[in-house]
C-alpha cells in the first residue's frame, strides 16, 4: 500500500511542472499541432505518481507501451515486493548469484559506476541502513549498536555483476541492494528512448518530481522548469531554468524525514557513518543529459556540500547543478549561470 504522505508530495511536484510547462505560449510554427490537446496519462507506480504528457502525438498506444514497461521495471527493481529480481538478489546475498534481466544488469552496473565515481558517497548497497532507519515511518532513531551492526554490509565493491551469465551476486550475507537512488532515473531514460523510437519529439516525463523534458516544445521553444523551494510543501519555486531534452532531478531534506525529540533526520544517509548527511544544503537540482546521472548525482553531490559539490560538478561534462542552502542562498554552476531565473525575493543568488 502506497503512503498518502508520499503520494501528496509527489502530486505537488507534478502540479508544479505542469503549471510552468502548460502556461507557456506557443509560436505560430507548427500551429496545428500546438493547438491540439496534449495526451497525458498519470498512474501510481514505483511508489510515486508517474505522469507522461505527449505534446506532438495523440497516439494513446504509445502511452500503453510506456506504462506497461514502467510496470515491468517496478516488478523488477522493487525491494518492497517479494519475488522481484532485486528481492531475489537480496535473499541470496552471500549464497549464490541470481539470474537477472538486461534491465537489472544495466541499472546495477550504472549504480556501481556512480558509487565508484562518488567514492562511495552514493552506494547502491545502502539497503540495510535504509531498512534500519525506516524513514519516514519510524518513531525513533536507531541505536549506535544497531548502526554499527549493518555498516559492514554497505559496500558497493562487494557486488559482483557477471554480464556473460547475466547474474548479480552480493558477496556477504545480509547485504541488500536498494536502487531507490537510481531506479527512477533509469526508468525516465528508458521512457525517453521509447518515445524517441516512436517518433515523439515533444513530451514531459515526470516520475514523482524527477523530470525529463523530452525534446523541445512543439513551437521549438525550450521547456521552462521550476526549481522547488526546499522549505515549502505548497509547490512554491525559488527559480526556473529553460531546457531542451534534459533531465532535471531534485533531492533535498524536505522530501522524507522523521522528527525525534525536536530534531529532524532526513532520508539521505551517509554509508560511512550510518547517519543522515549534515551540511548547509537544503536542496540540490542536477541538470543532465541522462536522468540516471541526475538521480545518482543528486545524492552524491548533496553529500559533498556546497564547495566540493560545485567543484565536482564543474569537472563533469554536460552536467550542471543548482544548490539551495539552509540560509536561503542559491549557487549555480557555470553552465547555467545565464539560464537560471530567480523567482523568489526571499532567496539570494550567491555566485
Amino acid at each position: 500500500m502506497y503512503k498518502l504522505k508520499k503520494y501528496a508530495k509527489s502530486l505537488l511536484c507534478l502540479s508544479l511542472v505542469f503549471i510552468l510547462v502548460g502556461c507557456s505560449q506557443n509560436t505560430k510554427e507548427n500551429e496545428e499541432i500546438s493547438q491540439q490537446e496534449p495526451v497525458k496519462r498519470t498512474e501510481m507506480l514505483m511508489g510515486t505518481v508517474i505522469s507522461v504528457t505527449l505534446y506532438d502525438s495523440t497516439d494513446e498506444s504509445i502511452l500503453d507501451k510506456v506504462f506497461e514497461k514502467v510496470k515491468n521495471l517496478e516488478e523488477t527493481f522493487s525491494i518492497n515486493e517479494t519475488g522481484t529480481e532485486v528481492d531475489k538478489i537480496n535473499d541470496n546475498a552471500g549464497a549464490e548469484p541470481v539470474k537477472v534481466s538486461d534491465d537489472t544488469i544495466e541499472v546495477v552496473k550504472d549504480g556501481i559506476y556512480y558509487s565508484d565515481l562518488s567514492h562511495g558517497k552514493f552506494d547502491i548497497t545502502i539497503g540495510p541502513l535504509v531498512k534500519l532507519w525506516n524513514i519516514p515511518d519510524a518513531t525513533d532513531i536507531p541505536t549506535q549498536d544497531e548502526i554499527d551492526s549493518v555498516l559492514p554490509l554497505t559496500n558497493y565493491k562487494d557486488v559482483v555483476v557477471d554480464e556473460t551469465n547475466k547474474t548479480v551476486f552480493l558477496t556477504k550475507p545480509g547485504m541488500m541492494l536498494d536502487l531507490g537512488g537510481i531506479a527512477k532515473g533509469y526508468t525516465a531514460d528508458v521512457i525517453s528512448k521509447m518515445l524517441s523510437d516512436e517518433g515523439v519529439k515533444s513530451a514531459i516525463i515526470d516520475l514523482g518530481g524527477n523530470i525529463f523534458a523530452h525534446g523541445e516544445k512543439v513551437s521549438g521553444d525550450s521547456w521552462k522548469i521550476g526549481i522547488q523551494n526546499p522549505f515549502s510543501t505548497r509547490g512554491e519555486i525559488v527559480g526556473a531554468i529553460s531546457v531542451k531534452n534534459k533531465s532535471i532531478v531534485t533531492s533535498g531534506i524536505y522530501e522524507r524525514y522523521i522528527e525525534v525529540n525536536g530534531v529532524k533526520y532526513h532520508h539521505i544517509l551517509n554509508p560511512k557513518t550510518g547517519y543522515p548527511y549534515e551540511n548547509d544544503i537544503a536542496g540540490i537540482t542536477i541538470i543532465s543529459d541522462k536522468s540516471t546521472t541526475g538521480d545518482a548525482l543528486s545524492t552524491s553531490v548533496f553529500a559533498l556540500g556546497i564547495d566540493e559539490g560545485i567543484k565536482f560538478i564543474e569537472g563533469l561534462d554536460n552536467v550542471d547543478a543548482i544548490f539551495v542552502t539552509r540560509e536561503n542562498g542559491i549557487y549555480v554552476t557555470s553552465g547555467i549561470k545565464d539560464n537560471f531565473e530567480l523567482r523568489d525575493e526571499n532567496f539570494k543568488l550567491m555566485n
